[in-house]
């Protein structure tokens, strides 16, 4: 039995709740940024991608990354189906449950695999990606968690920093989404608007207020302890989200046609790139090194979009630059700018980064991210591949499925139920009373026949059309 102190206990079980909220909250997000015919598909992964980490985590994931007695490269099963996880000392502090400890880092597994679930965008296959979360938390998430946050990890006894996730939930999940997005190919080709435009941006603001809510949690309760440190890392989460957010709008605003136009998803996507990139050093860096992190990570993921377009991947949700870039840049500036006195406020001991003088710690952050990289993508395409080849796991949909939509071949079921496969919606112009009317379609679902059907002119009587609210 521990001795705890209830006042930490309280603060890292609310950072738990904190963190539980942003995985809908990333659902949100990516239903928002979809089609509206696979916009459900991305809110039920968000869910589903929980409950599989949280069954994962409960068998063997825990006990393969936090084991006392496993390796340097990954844990053993001495703590499988969480035995001997309960009230003793948590390892990242001596007055923390051991079971607390457990169900919080749960949550950033679930963050982890929830965001690699977005690959598979209006063309993946919803049985596959469950199978292939329980897996690939196993082979990717739980070796690269292993590395930089057990004592034991190679990383950690190397000196590398990564305070909340940079590596192991942003970037080894950004990489991995690049590859499945690789693997399963591009979508059909549609209108430029069509491939542009968000068909919900009010998700798209929803789904990141509830992410930049529960990063609060995610960074300010990574230290295990409620204290000076911890309300400096929410101070710098909240800044780098804040200038990462203006900055995206500043580019947009000079930089994309036509100009002078602010987005409100230019400010989600600024303010998301911002938060992740100040995620590996949000307890190690000052408040006006958080405006570096902000500004740096915004830009860099602006303009590293451009990658999928050179690679010719569709990379739907821009998660490699976002998460992948995103968190690349954020681990390296952590080698920057860490600083040694912000740890000794919570009695942590790091040697610092280029700001205390310690020019080596720049390749020992390379080296964490150069492995995860490598292996969060090389490790994702070996499962990927085996599991294209076994029956009933292939990956992508029909094509007839992808026209249709993820939502329509998949669940049956709708965000929105006026978009039903089956039923148009149209607007009414009646002539007469009691005679025949002209009614033009205005939401059509078929995709390659999107031309044919905005031209096309149905005649019917006026007592067989239910009224604009009905169909609504």
């Amino acid at each position: 039995m521990t001795e705890v102190d209830t006042a930490s206990v309280a603060w890292v079980l609310v950072s738990t709740a904190l963190i539980w909220i942003m995985i809908p909250g990333i659902g949100l997000f990516y239903s928002g940024m979809t089609k509206r015919k696979s916009a459900l598909s991305m809110l039920w992964l968000s869910f589903m991608a929980m409950a599989v980490t949280s069954v994962q985590w409960f068998l063997i994931g825990y006990s393969l990354t936090f084991s006392m007695s496993g390796s340097r490269f990954i844990g053993d099963l001495a703590h499988i189906a969480s035995i001997n996880v309960l009230d003793g000392p948590a390892l990242g502090s001596l007055t923390i449950p051991d079971i607390v400890f457990c169900i919080f880092q749960l949550m950033f597994a679930a963050t982890s695999t929830t965001i690699v679930t977005g690959a598979v965008c209006e063309r993946g296959r919803m049985w596959p990606i469950t199978v292939f979360t329980f897996v690939w938390c196993t082979l990717v998430y739980n070796f690269v968690a292993c590395w930089i946050w057990s004592p034991n990890g190679w990383a950690y006894t190397l000196g590398a920093l990564d305070y909340a996730g940079g590596t192991p939930v942003h970037m080894i999940a950004g990489a991995s989404a690049l590859a499945y997005s690789l693997l399963l190919g591009q979508r059909p080709p549609v209108t430029q608007i069509e491939q542009s435009r968000p068909h919900n941006v009010g998700n798209i603001f929803l789904g990141t207020v509830l992410s930049w809510f529960g990063w609060f949690g995610f960074n300010g309760g990574s230290g295990l302890v409620i204290g000076s440190r911890a309300a400096l890392a929410c101070v710098v989460t909240n800044l780098a989200a804040c200038t990462g957010g203006f900055t995206w709008c500043m580019l947009d605003y000079f930089l994309t046609k036509p100009r002078y136009k602010f987005t409100v998803f230019g400010f989600c996507m600024g303010s998301m790139a911002g938060l992740v990139c100040i995620t590996p050093g949000s307890g190690y860096v000052s408040a006006p090194s958080s405006l570096v992190f902000g500004i740096g990570g915004s830009t860099c993921v602006y303009f590293g979009r451009k990658i999928k377009t050179l690679l010719k991947i569709d990379d739907a949700f821009d998660i490699f630059a976002q998460h992948g870039i995103g968190g690349f840049v954020g681990c390296l500036l952590t080698g920057i700018f860490a600083q040694k006195y912000i740890p000794a406020l919570d009695q942590v001991t790091i040697a610092g980064g280029w700001l205390d003088g310690n020019w080596i710690q720049m390749s020992y952050q390379l080296a964490l991210t150069g492995a995860a990289f490598v292996w969060s993508f090389v490790m994702t395409l070996i499962i990927l591949f085996i599991m294209n080849k076994i029956p009933g796991l292939a990956l992508r949909a029909s094509e007839e499925a992808i026209s249709e939509g993820i939502d329509y071949d998949q669940f049956n079921e709708y965000t929105h139920d006026y978009i039903e496969y089956q039923r148009d919606l149209y607007i009414t112009q009646p002539t007469s009373v009691n005679s025949f009317m002209t009614v033009t379609p205005v939401d059509n679902i078929d995709n390659e026949n999107v031309v044919q059907k905005q031209n096309e002119i149905k005649m019917v009587k006026i007592n067989t059309i239910p009224t604009i609210q009905e169909a609504w």
